[in-house]
């Protein structure tokens, strides 16, 4: 069903501006979360919510509109001309998996030690528990690797290179 292909692609590409676009805003967010203490928990509860929202089930979506594409359009993805398409849908379930099962359930966390869903006002009490450090460090690391998985996909979308082995 190749005319089927355009509007899938449309839908592909429109998911992933959606889903993506705003994960380049949450480094920013949690840098002025934690300039300013009183206001951490909400930026986490804010992004927490745009993920919860926006970017997972958007990304997961594109899944579903990528597999019908291949589908559609009859591709080989396991041929070495698509290795690179491969390539993708790896890094593709890399990066889910890792949002979804390391980075999440660490803002979730975040959110619990730093008052929860309604926190008492002002700026919290003393420093903030180690606890707390190491699941904001685990957030930032797997941020970063997540959005450099997220430019290779892109990478290897648009331009498609061709391995040669």
């Amino acid at each position: 069903m190749p005319e089927l292909f355009p509007w899938l692609l449309f839908l592909h590409v429109l998911a992933a501006i959606v889903a993506f676009g705003p994960t380049f805003a949450f480094p920013i967010i949690g840098s002025m979360g934690g300039q300013e203490p009183q206001h951490a928990n909400f930026a986490t509860r804010a992004s927490h919510r745009v993920g919860d929202l926006v970017v997972e089930p958007f990304a997961i979506s594109m899944f579903v509109t990528g597999a019908l594409m291949i589908w559609s359009a009859g591709i080989p993805f396991l041929d070495p001309a698509y290795r690179w398409l491969l390539l993708a849908i790896v890094l593709y379930l890399v990066a889910l998996g890792l949002a979804l099962f390391v980075s999440r359930p660490n803002v979730k966390r975040i959110i619990a030690l730093s008052g929860g869903e309604a926190p008492p006002p002002g700026p919290p009490p003393g420093p903030p528990p180690p606890e707390m450090l190491h699941a904001v460090s685990t957030v930032q690391r797997i941020g970063m690797i997540l959005i450099v998985l997220l430019v290779v996909i892109v990478f290897l979308m648009v331009v498609k290179p061709d391995f040669g082995f």
